[in-house]
C-alpha cells in the first residue's frame, strides 16, 4: 500500500508542476523549458527529472552537458542517467544516442507537436570527481542541475529559459542563489532563468541546515548556509562567525566592487560526500568533513577553502580566461590561463584568509612555508613546465597520487600562489609601496558593481592591466615561470617579502593539521616519502633516500628497524638517523611479497617553516594585514 500511495503522491506533483509551470512560463520559443526534479528518494540517491520542451517538428538533437564550468573537463556524468523516455502527446518517440558524441541524442519531433515530454532518473552515485562524486546522504542533498536536464542542442544556453521546480523529502530545508517563486509543502517553485544560470546556481537541502546573515552594515545580502548530518556539525561558534563576516567585507574592500545581486555559501559538512570546493557566481558549493567545525585542527587546514571559492565569484566567474568562456556546455575548454584562474584566486584566498582572522599571520605563513617546500621537492619540473601542467589541466585533475612528484600535477594552484606573491613584492616594489595587486585587483576584478556577468580576458588582457598599475616587463615575469623548468620553486616572493624558507625538526602545526585531516605522514622533505597512517606508501620522490633504496608508491611499510610500523617509530628512526652511519631498515610489503630495504639517511626530521630575513623589509606581513573597514 505505501508503494502505491508514493507513486499516485509523485504523481500528483508531477501533474501540478506542469499544469503551474507550463501554461504561464513555457515560451512558444523554441528549447524553452519546464524542469520538475523530484528529490524525495535522493536518500536511496536517485533523482526523478520531468521536463516540457517547447520544440518544432523535424529533426531535434538533445544534449546532456558536458564541459561544466569551474571543473575545468568534460566531467558531465552522462552515465548516471538512467530511464530516459521521450514523449509528445503520451505516444513515445524513439532516440538514438550519437556514435561519436555521446552527450547528444537524436530523435525526431512529429509534424503537429509544440512540445516534448521528457523523463529520466539520475544515479547519485558514491564515487566521482567534484560534483559528480557524492552528493547525497540519508538527511542531505546538494543538487547540481546540469545533472538533471536535457535540452535542446545550442552553442548559448543562456538564450534557454528554465523555470525550475525541485520536491523535497518532507520537512527538509534548502538554500541556492535561486529565485524561490514560491514554495507549496515540499515543492518549491523558482522563477525562470537562463539555463546557464541555472547550472550556476546548485541547491543545498537537508534536514539539519542553520542560516546565517553574514551582511555587512551596508551591502547586498551575504548568506552562509551550513548543512550537516546532524546538528552538532553545523554549530559553528561566534568567533568563527565574525571571521566569515570579516571575509565578506575583506573581499569587497579588495576588489572594490562586485559582481553579484546576492551571495550564498552552501556549506556541506559530511563524511559521507564528496570533498571540494565549486565556484559560482552568486553562491559556492563548499563541501568538508562532519568534524570541520568540531575540531581546531580541521578548522586549521580547511579554512581557506571559502575564501578561495568566494574569490571565484570576480576572478573566474565575473572575468574569466577567454577559453574557458565558451557559452556552452558541449565545447571542450581550453585551460592555459588556470594559472591566473586558480593561481590568482590561490593566493588571493590564503591572503583574505589571513586578512580575516581565519588564520593567524602565523598560520598563513606555516601554510605558505609548507606548499613552497611542497613544490621545491617535485623533480617533474625539471621536465614538465608549469604552463604543460595548465594545458593538460582536463586530464590531470584524474591523475593518480603515485610517483606525483615526478609527474607533477594540478601545480597551478600552489606555484600561482608563489608567483602572485611574488607579482605584488614587485608592485609593491616598483611603487615604493603606494601600489599593490589589490589596485590590480580592483582594476581588473573590481570597477562598477553590477549583476552576474561574464567579462573573458587574454594573457595580452591581464599584461595591459598590471602594467597600468606598475609599468613592467610582466610578460617576461610570467612566461619565464611559466617555462621555467628550474628545480626550485620561485621563491622571490617569499624572499624579498622578508622571509626565507628553513626546515626544523618539528612539523608546524599547519603540517600536523593537514596530516590528520587526510590521515597522512609526510616525510618527504627528509626521507622522500608520503604515507598513509597506516603506512602505504602514496608518493616517493626520485632522487631521495627512499627512492635511492628501492622503495616505491602502493608498497606498505610493515616495519621500521625491526619494529612495527608507526608514524611514531618512524619518526624516531629519523631522529636517531643522525647519530649513526647504519641505514634505516625499513620491512615493506610489495603486494604479497615482503623485502627489507636499508635507507641510507642520516639528515634527521626535516619540516618546512619561514624564518624572518631582517635585512629586508616585511613586506609579507603587510600583504596580510587587514584592510577593511
Amino acid at each position: 500500500m505505501k508503494s502505491v500511495n508514493t507513486f499516485f503522491a509523485r504523481a500528483a506533483v508531477i501533474f501540478l508542476t506542469l499544469f503551474f509551470l507550463a501554461p504561464q512560463f513555457l515560451s512558444a520559443e523554441e528549447g524553452a523549458i519546464a524542469l520538475s526534479v523530484d528529490a524525495r528518494e535522493a536518500p536511496r540517491n536517485i533523482l526523478h527529472a520531468q521536463e516540457t520542451i517547447a520544440v518544432h517538428p523535424g529533426a531535434l538533437t538533445l544534449v546532456y552537458a558536458e564541459w561544466i564550468p569551474g571543473e575545468h573537463g568534460p566531467t558531465g556524468p552522462v552515465i548516471d542517467v538512467a530511464g530516459l523516455k521521450i514523449s509528445a502527446s503520451g505516444k513515445t518517440i524513439p532516440w538514438r544516442r550519437d556514435l561519436v558524441d555521446m552527450y547528444a541524442i537524436h530523435c525526431t519531433v512529429p509534424s503537429g507537436v509544440s512540445t516534448l515530454d521528457v523523463a529520466f532518473d539520475f544515479i547519485l552515485g558514491p564515487n566521482g570527481q567534484y560534483s559528480s562524486g557524492a552528493s547525497s546522504t540519508a538527511d542531505i542533498l546538494v543538487l547540481s542541475w546540469n545533472q538533471v536536464i536535457l535540452y535542446p542542442s545550442n552553442p548559448n544556453p543562456h538564450k534557454i529559459m528554465v523555470t525550475p521546480s525541485l520536491t523535497l523529502p518532507e520537512e527538509w530545508k534548502f538554500a541556492t542563489a535561486l529565485t524561490t517563486k514560491e514554495r507549496s509543502g515540499d515543492v518549491i517553485h523558482f522563477a525562470p532563468v537562463p539555463l546557464n544560470m541555472l547550472v550556476d546556481s546548485p541547491v543545498l537541502s537537508g534536514v539539519h541546515l542553520r542560516r546565517i546573515d553574514l551582511t555587512p552594515a551596508s551591502g547586498v545580502p551575504h548568506f552562509l548556509n551550513i548543512a550537516g548530518d546532524d546538528d552538532a556539525a553545523i554549530d559553528m561558534s561566534p568567533e568563527l562567525i565574525k571571521n566569515y563576516k570579516n571575509l565578506v567585507v575583506e573581499a569587497n574592500a579588495l576588489f572594490g566592487a562586485h559582481h553579484y545581486n546576492h551571495y550564498d555559501f552552501l556549506y556541506t559538512l559530511s563524511d559521507n560526500v564528496a570533498h571540494f570546493g565549486l565556484e559560482h557566481h552568486q553562491s559556492s558549493d563548499d563541501r568538508l568533513g562532519e568534524q570541520t567545525l568540531l575540531n581546531s585542527d580541521f578548522q586549521m587546514a580547511e579554512a581557506a577553502l571559502l575564501p578561495h571559492e568566494f574569490v571565484h565569484s570576480w576572478n573566474g566567474k565575473y572575468r574569466r580566461p577567454a577559453g574557458l568562456a565558451t557559452g556552452d556546455f558541449s565545447k571542450p575548454m581550453t585551460d592555459d590561463l588556470l594559472w591566473v584562474y586558480e593561481g590568482l584566486t590561490q593566493y588571493l584566498g590564503k591572503v583574505l584568509t589571513a586578512r580575516s582572522g581565519l588564520w593567524t599571520p602565523e598560520e598563513y605563513r606555516e601554510d605558505l612555508a609548507y606548499y613552497a617546500a611542497w613544490l621545491d621537492n617535485r623533480p617533474g619540473r625539471t621536465w614538465r613546465p608549469l604552463q604543460d601542467a595548465a594545458d593538460e589541466a582536463s586530464l590531470l585533475y584524474n591523475a593518480r597520487s603515485d610517483w606525483d612528484s615526478w609527474r607533477r600535477n594540478t601545480d597551478f594552484y600552489n606555484e600561482g600562489d608563489l608567483i602572485w606573491l611574488e607579482a605584488d613584492v614587485t608592485i609593491r616594489s616598483l611603487t615604493k609601496g603606494k601600489k599593490s595587486l589589490d589596485d590590480f585587483c580592483k582594476k581588473f576584478h573590481g570597477g562598477e558593481s553590477t549583476s552576474p556577468e561574464l567579462k573573458p580576458y587574454t594573457f595580452d588582457d591581464v599584461v595591459a592591466a598590471l602594467n597600468s598599475i606598475a609599468p613592467y616587463d610582466w610578460k617576461a615575469f610570467f612566461t619565464s615561470r611559466l617555462e621555467s623548468l628550474s628545480p626550485h620553486a620561485p621563491m622571490g616572493g617569499i624572499e624579498k617579502g622578508g622571509w626565507k624558507l628553513v626546515y626544523k625538526e618539528t612539523p608546524s602545526d599547519i603540517q600536523k593539521a593537514i596530516e590528520e585531516v587526510h590521515g597522512t605522514s609526510d616525510f618527504r622533505f627528509s626521507i622522500g616519502v608520503m604515507m598513509k597512517n597506516d603506512g602505504t606508501i602514496q608518493d616517493v620522490i626520485p632522487g631521495t633516500a627512499a627512492a635511492k633504496a628501492g622503495l616505491s608508491p602502493t608498497m606498505r611499510i610493515v616495519a621500521v628497524n625491526g619494529r612495527q610500523y608507526s608514524k611514531g617509530h618512524f619518526r624516531e628512526a629519523l631522529k636517531k638517523s643522525t647519530t649513526t652511519t647504519a641505514p634505516i631498515e625499513v620491512l615493506a610489503a610489495n603486494g604479497e611479497f615482503y623485502k627489507t630495504y636499508a635507507v641510507d639517511y642520516h639528515g634527521g626530521e626535516r619540516y618546512p617553516y619561514l624564518e624572518r630575513d631582517s635585512s629586508k623589509p616585511d613586506v609579507l606581513s603587510e600583504i596580510i594585514s587587514a584592510k577593511g573597514k
